[in-house]
């Protein structure tokens, strides 16, 4: 009887969520089901008052003109053109990947039927910059490559005996740690990347599915990770034009941006480029100094926010948000961290590299700089990602096909190192992997110019692989029943600012109000809460952070610390590996003006949305293989989004 009572609850609330899905898209949020007129817009373009102003006529959708649509998509993507994907398993490639992307079953590299839940809404496919396209040039026996001394001499290697592949793969990772390209030319790769823009180009379908070109640049000095990925705004008649830019030609992230400033003033292009797994770094990501070891200036904190505007701070190589040791009362902080070593596993972590490592110690640090330098160059917006090295981009739990083909679904994949050092206490498993992530993006439309404005602005969150939907705006006079009313989307743009903006000017007696919504994943779990994080700088020049619980699922009571002290349980069977929608809700919303709010002090504000506990994909696998399940990682999670802050800026 209460297995029938539950599934019949379950049924219910599936069918509540397809109608609050429509309600939080349309009538709450004050939106068309008809997307706007086409919107070229410059790179930076932010909402005005034109596009606030609305025709005398019955319907009040007329001239709507603003950002009314979240699209999920998958911005750091590995197919086999990346060495690390094609010399070790993956047999998926461009096209695959794009099919597989906008809803199609494909075949996994393992042989296994594989497809999304639901398609996603856009896709940047990041194959690595360095040796791009040489695993499909050895598998093929390229003309071109056997005439290339260090090609002909790899591809003999590779196809002699095992012991020759790993010598062969072994010399490319020394090349690539090295910085040192051993190909006597480019044109091979050039031919790749060509024809990578230009099929692109072809899959790319404005309104419906959206295609976008980029590659991942790989610095790793001394086994530190700095990588970046870089993603272009643009089609083939610009991309076409450039060659990626690798580690080969420098290092230096600086050099990375000049190296889009090239691109733009030679092509009227755009580009970014986004950071990502800081907790692989070992100190270097967010520090006070640059590459180069020299305090950071005015100069330099301009070029790097113009050039990396948001970072990926959650996917599968750990989460990126913040670590118990920086954030000891924060009870969801020690969340699937990776803190063991650097990016290769060549040198341990110790505890003061923690705080250049992490998104909310980063954007404290910013502060810091900005007030001594007058440009904060840590004003980042938040994304997610998966880093795939498959082709595939499954980023729920319950659909994890892993980074590598040897990480997908079997009995034995738990095991498989990932970081296979050479100090036994610094290799981490697959098992450690993360299903996550993605970015959601709120757009006028599903197209490259709205996709890309939307991440230059910042109007974008991070989720660990759900699709849950949040939406906050601050302002000075937000009242705490408009959260309610249909027009709070447009009351939000009018009166205030969305994720990625900045609050300046305050008014005397004034402290900031926020107004947010967030409405659970139509195929996933209930929300446990809404949060509220904020950091500040403090006349002394110290940093302070403090988290805020501004609503809670169930009817549970926040106290007068702003805390709820009520964890919100657990409905999941680990054994089974299920769960139910018996407990949370499906949408939250809050009103909250700062209590501790000081007029001098610079600050920001970003939302944290955390689900109900659900199983982790290694406990799926133990119930679909009926294997123990690793003890090395928690059996549920509750998956969360990151919303890209909101600054305020004291009056000078």
């Amino acid at each position: 009887m209460q297995t029938l009572k539950a599934n019949i609850y379950d049924n219910l609330v599936n069918r509540l969520i397809a109608i609050l899905s429509s309600f939080f898209v349309l009538a709450a949020c004050g939106l068309s089901m008809v997307a706007g007129p086409a919107f070229a817009s410059p790179y930076d373009r932010a909402v005005t008052a034109e596009d606030l102003e609305e025709e005398k006529v019955y319907s009040p959708f007329v001239g709507r003109n603003y950002p009314d649509q979240v699209l999920f998509g998958d911005t750091h993507f590995h197919t086999d053109q990346s060495f690390d994907a094609g010399l070790v398993g993956t047999k998926l490639g461009i096209d695959e990947g794009f099919r597989f992307a906008r809803g199609e079953k494909v075949i996994s590299n393992s042989g296994q039927p594989v497809q999304l839940i639901r398609p996603l809404d856009f896709l940047v496919i990041t194959d690595h910059a360095e040796f791009i396209g040489l695993a499909p040039m050895i598998h093929e026996s390229h003309p071109e490559l056997l005439v290339d001394p260090w090609g002909n001499w790899v591809h003999e290697r590779f196809h002699s005996s095992p012991e020759g592949r790993r010598e062969a793969y072994g010399n490319i990772i020394e090349h690539g740690i090295r910085g040192e390209n051993p190909f006597s030319s480019e044109d091979l790769a050039r031919s790749f990347w060509v024809n990578f823009v230009e099929k692109a180009d072809t899959y790319n379908a404005p309104g419906r599915f959206t295609a976008m070109t980029g590659f991942e640049w790989t610095s790793t000095p001394k086994g530190d990770n700095l990588h970046r990925v870089v993603i272009f705004r643009d089609g083939a008649d610009k991309t076409g034009r450039t060659m990626p830019f690798s580690m080969f030609d420098s290092a230096d992230p600086q050099d990375l941006w000049k190296y889009l400033a090239n691109y733009e003033d030679k092509t009227g292009g755009k580009g970014i480029a986004i950071p990502h797994n800081g907790n692989l770094s070992n100190g270097l990501m967010f520090r006070e100094t640059t590459f180069s070891g020299e305090k950071i200036d005015r100069a330099y904190a301009e070029k790097r926010i113009r050039w990396e505007p948001i970072i990926e701070m959650t996917q599968i190589k750990g989460d990126g948000e913040t670590h118990p040791l920086l954030s000891p009362e924060d009870e969801f902080a020690d969340y699937e961290n990776w803190d063991l070593s650097n990016l290769a596993g060549t040198a341990a972590k110790t505890e003061d590299m923690l705080q250049y490592e992490y998104a909310r110690a980063a954007l404290k640090l910013g502060l810091k700089i900005g007030k001594e330098t007058g440009v904060n160059p840590y004003e980042f917006g938040m994304s997610g990602a998966s880093d795939t090295h498959t082709a595939l981009s499954t980023t729920r739990e319950e659909n994890y096909f892993g980074k590598y083909k040897s990480a997908e679904p079997s009995p034995n994949r738990h095991d498989t190192e990932v970081v296979p050092a050479q100090d036994p206490s610094l290799r981490i498993f697959a098992s450690q992997e993360l299903a996550s992530g993605l970015m959601a993006v709120w757009a006028r439309e599903n197209t490259r110019g709205e996709i890309f404005d939307a991440m230059r602005r910042k109007e974008i969150y991070a989720t660990t692989g759900t699709r849950m939907q949040v939406r906050v705006f601050a302002g000075w006079d937000f009242a705490a029943d408009e959260v309610v009313r249909p027009d709070f989307f447009a009351q939000g743009y009018r009166r205030g600012v969305p994720m990625g903006g900045k609050l300046r000017n305050a008014p005397d007696g004034k402290a900031p109000s926020f107004m947010i919504r967030a409405l659970r994943d139509p195929d996933g779990a209930n929300l446990d809460r809404i949060q509220i994080i904020k950091g500040w700088l403090d006349a002394k020049g110290e940093t302070h952070e403090r988290i805020y619980d501004v609503a809670v699922s169930d009817g549970r009571e926040i106290g007068a610390d702003s805390r709820c002290k009520t964890p919100v349980g657990s409905t999941v069977d680990i054994e089974k590996a299920t769960y139910t929608n018996t407990i949370g809700d499906a949408v939250l919303a809050a009103h909250w003006q700062d209590p501790d709010f000081d007029p001098k002090e610079s600050a920001f504000y970003y939302v944290r949305v955390l689900e109900i506990p659900t199983p982790r994909w290694t406990t799926y696998d133990a119930a679909f293989f009926k294997i123990k399940r690793p003890d090395n990682v928690p059996a549920t999670i509750q998956d969360r989004a990151y919303t890209s802050p909101i600054w305020f800026a004291p009056k000078s």
